[in-house]
């Protein structure tokens, strides 16, 4: 019997439409805009200024503490300048403005596809590589990869737990990287599994993906302690508390960290960027990512620079259906709905969907029936319904008490709710006053 978590979940079409289309290299873009807030913790800092040039691979700007990463042109040229643009989340951030002049790398990158297996480096060492490259989690948190491989005192990790299974729907990047980087996967699981002293990685892939599981499990055969798990398809299960619930049986406490189970948990993508920093001195600079949607002419999944506006990716695959109602960074599940389509990628930019009218059109919220079928369907379990009432009321106390915390923002509420209740908005809003109270008490 397949394995899964064990609280909630749903079952959401799976419309990956781009499923077995080869990755694309995207073109350069003319001019590229580079987030300087490209992960969870402080925002880099840039050490760049107008009228520099940089090449592919040059640090423009620096970690704004532990919690954070350096960030690294994906493009050759010239500083145009440091300001701020609107991006995914519809906000202005700060960036690097860059016009692009060719594409000249770095010396240190090696360019070639020749396999490095052979990893000399202590654990620290490796660990410090990854922090200089940028290296982020690139499943959706984008949270500083250094940081989960450096263990709070008093944690050890038992296991390393590598993320393959893409639950979100419409989405194909990673099964697509798998099927075509296998062998750099498997290194770079090596590499992880040596920078935090483990000798055990689990592989954990959903059973709608095969060829994927048949290959992995394949490749890592010749890989001593790597293992492959089927699981069962269930949404949420990319979530890093579901899937260490999935593959170990283990659970994260509330309020606690995933390293209390023993586990850390990195996605395909992550693994496969470590084996480019560790084995090739690459830093993160490009990834996979799907554009795709029922209207969309040619849904495909595109290796990308970061800073490539999304309307050039988007082109690329036939351009914007005559029917377009929304088009979202991500997917439909957790993915938020773009302002401007000249919203630059970044390191976390999985996926650009475009949804037709029909699809993007919420259904009216009516009264809640009391059927509970949001309780059910919580992977954390807690009580949306109520959640969401206490958000409209501004009980933002309550919130608190209530565990508003542990969501995880997957939707698997609203997904469920039969009366079409914006419950996930509502979470969302009591989630960030909730966290903001917690910060000012510190």
């Amino acid at each position: 019997m397949l394995k899964t978590f064990s609280i909630g979940g749903v079952h959401p079409h799976d419309n990956k439409l781009s499923a077995k289309q080869p990755i694309i290299i995207a073109d350069v873009p003319a001019k590229a805009v580079i987030l300087l807030g490209q992960h969870i913790g402080a925002p880099a800092k840039p050490v760049v200024k107008k009228g520099d040039i940089v090449k592919v691979g040059t640090m423009i700007a620096e970690a704004g503490g532990f919690v954070s990463a350096p960030i690294h042109s994906s493009v050759s040229g010239k500083v145009a300048k440091v300001d701020s643009i609107i991006d995914a989340s519809g906000y202005p951030k700060p960036a690097i403005f860059i016009d692009v002049e060719g594409d000249e790398w770095e010396e240190s990158i090696d360019k070639s596809t020749t396999l490095v297996k052979e990893c000399n480096l202590s654990s620290e060492e490796i660990v410090k590589k990854i922090s200089n490259a940028g290296i982020v989690g690139l499943g959706g948190a984008c949270f500083p990869t250094h940081v989960k491989l450096s263990p709070p005192p008093g944690t050890k990790a038992e296991c390393i737990i590598i993320n393959g299974v893409e639950c979100e729907p419409y989405l194909t990047a990673d099964h697509q990287l798998m099927l075509e980087h296998a062998e750099e996967i498997m290194v770079g699981i090596n590499i992880l599994m040596k920078a935090v002293k483990v000798n055990k990685a689990f592989i954990g892939i959903e059973n709608n993906k095969p060829d994927a599981i048949a290959l992995m499990t394949k490749v890592a055969s010749s890989y001593a302690g790597i293992s492959v798990v089927p699981l069962k398809v269930q949404y949420p299960q990319g979530g890093e508390k579901q899937l260490i619930d999935a593959v170990i049986s283990r659970q994260v406490p509330s309020g606690g960290l995933p390293i209390a189970t023993g586990a850390v948990v990195q996605n395909v993508g992550t693994a496969y960027a470590v084996y480019e920093a560790v084995q090739k001195n690459k830093p993160l600079f490009e990834r996979v990512i799907t554009v795709t949607g029922k209207s969309v002419v040619k849904p495909s999944n595109f290796l990308a620079r970061i800073g490539t506006p999304m309307q050039q990716l988007i082109d690329a695959c036939g351009g914007l259906p005559e029917d377009t109602g929304k088009v979202i960074s991500g997917g439909p599940m957790m993915g938020k709905a773009i302002t401007s389509m000249d919203v630059p990628t970044a390191k976390g930019s999985s996926g650009i969907l475009i949804m037709n009218k029909k699809e993007a059109k919420r259904s009216e919220a009516k009264s809640c029936i009391r059927c509970a079928k949001c309780v059910g369907a919580c992977p954390m379990g807690l009580e949306p319904y109520l959640l969401s009432v206490l958000a409209e009321k501004g009980d933002f106390e309550r919130m608190e008490t209530e565990r508003i915390m542990d969501c995880i923002e997957c939707g698997s509420c609203q997904f469920t709710c039969p009366a079409k209740l914006p419950l996930l908005d509502y979470c969302r809003l009591g989630k960030s006053k909730v966290g903001a109270m917690i910060r000012s008490r510190k």
